[in-house]
């Protein structure tokens, strides 16, 4: 089917929608509760460590449902317009609790904490899941495919500055203007969320087919030796990212030296700011880089493509081993942005074509269950980098500075410890990314063939959705 590029775009557009709300809500919310609303840190991270559980399993329900539905409107758009506006009202009560609440500071804080977290997490879930789940079914060729998701993730990384960047500006010191703040990134991802809505698009040969069992949908799943290769990949993939999000402010503080204020061009920019700069320059980079990699990928395809990402961004990343002041970190993480666009949106074109594969096998689409099980499994990126963050913080003899203290200095192992897990670490990540996806055999004349078979597939169930000339009408 020909898409007009504005339905592209809009569909594109979602990514913003899903990015901005996730990025205040993993950025910041923890904050508020515990410093400012005064929270018990312990009872706080109980919750958080049980939302971590229900963050996992609710991506597979949420793609088993997505499955199982048949409407006259598809599979995905109605959980899509039906979640967008519960989600919109929860992620704003997140941010206002009732007043009575925030003054006792007590377990009812706590419970409407938990509640909204759990209810937010899967409302936040379902919308996400079946948004990307429109993704391999509305755009069915590589061309389309890559040009597509270099907008979607144009639009995350803007999503990502505004979820991040604008909460402390519009929230104020004390976090006194949090429902004003509230108010505009609802209303930001509302207008983003429609957009998307109307913009997406399902294919009518899909939506009344019958969906596998659960217990044959998972062996199915598991069962598909490309997508446990991508599996694979997707993890280390997901761990790079980790690793470098939660050592960057200690990379930046201890190993850098982003402790002093710094003028550059009449501007003086203090510690944090260096640190926002730091992180800021690669995302914007990697903005910048976006059709870049969609062109190189229609040429090469994702699997050579997502190959050339990770050997270039092990390359960068060992840069950090060697910056030692804001000039030369800020250097590499440029450069690492370059890297960094072809991460983030090369993983989607693979999974696409693993969804594809198993239409071909199964005849079946089940976007669902394969988006849903991919997010369950690269939870465990969260596990490996908390476990071997831990350890290396451990060995390095790093400590804390007390109360009050903005710096203290650490020993000279610690400062390896931190370029270890911002360079060798991601580097080590990204080079056995590679090598695992040699065992991806879905390109070159393999992919061509399937393509072809699924071609012949489609237009087996278009013409079944048709009605036969000799039947009489009701």
């Amino acid at each position: 089917m020909s898409i007009p590029w504005w339905r592209k775009l809009a569909y594109a557009s979602g990514a913003f929608a899903t990015g901005v709300t996730y990025r205040a809500f993993t950025t910041f919310v923890l904050f508020l509760y515990v410093d400012r609303l005064g929270l018990d840190p312990r009872a706080v991270g109980t919750v958080w460590a049980i939302y971590g559980v229900w963050n996992s399993l609710n991506d597979p329900l949420a793609g088993h449902w997505s499955d199982h539905t048949h409407t006259r409107w598809g599979r995905r758009l109605p959980w899509m317009a039906g979640s967008l506006l519960p989600l919109l009202v929860v992620f704003y009560w997140l941010w206002n609790p009732p007043a009575g609440l925030v003054a006792a500071r007590g377990t009812g804080l706590l419970l409407y904490f938990a509640v909204a977290v759990m209810v937010f997490d899967l409302l936040w879930s379902i919308f996400a899941l079946n948004w990307t789940a429109v993704f391999p079914e509305m755009f069915a060729d590589l061309h389309e495919r890559a040009t597509v998701n270099a907008w979607r993730y144009a639009f995350a990384i803007l999503g990502l500055f505004v979820g991040i960047g604008l909460p402390p500006l519009l929230a104020g010191a004390d976090w006194e203007r949090r429902g004003f703040m509230a108010l505009v990134l609802t209303a930001l991802a509302g207008l983003f969320g429609v957009l998307t809505v109307l913009g997406a698009r399902e294919r009518p040969e899909f939506r009344h087919e019958e969906a596998l069992p659960f217990g044959k949908a998972l062996k199915a799943t598991f069962g598909h030796p490309n997508f446990r290769v991508f599996l694979a990949v997707n993890l280390l993939v997901q761990f790079v990212f980790l690793m470098l999000n939660a050592t960057a402010p200690f990379y930046t503080k201890y190993a850098l030296g982003f402790v002093a204020p710094i003028t550059l061009g009449g501007v003086t920019l203090d510690a944090e700011m260096q640190t926002s700069a730091f992180l800021g320059v690669a995302f914007a980079v990697a903005l910048l880089a976006m059709p870049a990699w969609a062109a190189w990928t229609k040429r090469v395809g994702s699997r050579a493509a997502l190959r050339g990402a990770l050997l270039l961004s092990a390359g960068v990343l060992l840069g950090f081993a060697w910056a030692h002041d804001f000039t030369t970190g800020l250097l590499t993480a440029a450069l690492l942005g370059l890297p960094l666009a072809g991460l983030l949106m090369l993983t989607d074109l693979l999974l696409a074509d693993v969804v594809d594969e198993d239409e071909v096998r199964t005849g079946i689409r089940r976007e669902g269950m394969y988006f849903g099980i991919n997010g369950l499994v690269i939870r465990l990126a969260f596990v490996a980098q908390g476990l071997i963050m831990g350890a290396l913080l451990e060995w390095g003899g790093y400590q804390a500075p007390p109360p009050g203290v903005a710096y203290m200095a650490q020993p000279p192992r610690a400062v390896l410890a931190f370029r270890w897990m911002m360079a060798g670490l991601p580097a080590l990540a990204a080079v056995v990314g590679a090598l695992v996806l040699g065992a991806y055999t879905l390109h070159g004349p393999a992919l061509h063939a399937l393509k072809a078979r699924l071609a012949d597939l489609h237009r087996r169930k278009r013409a079944a959705q048709r009605p036969s000339p000799n039947t009489p009408a009701e």
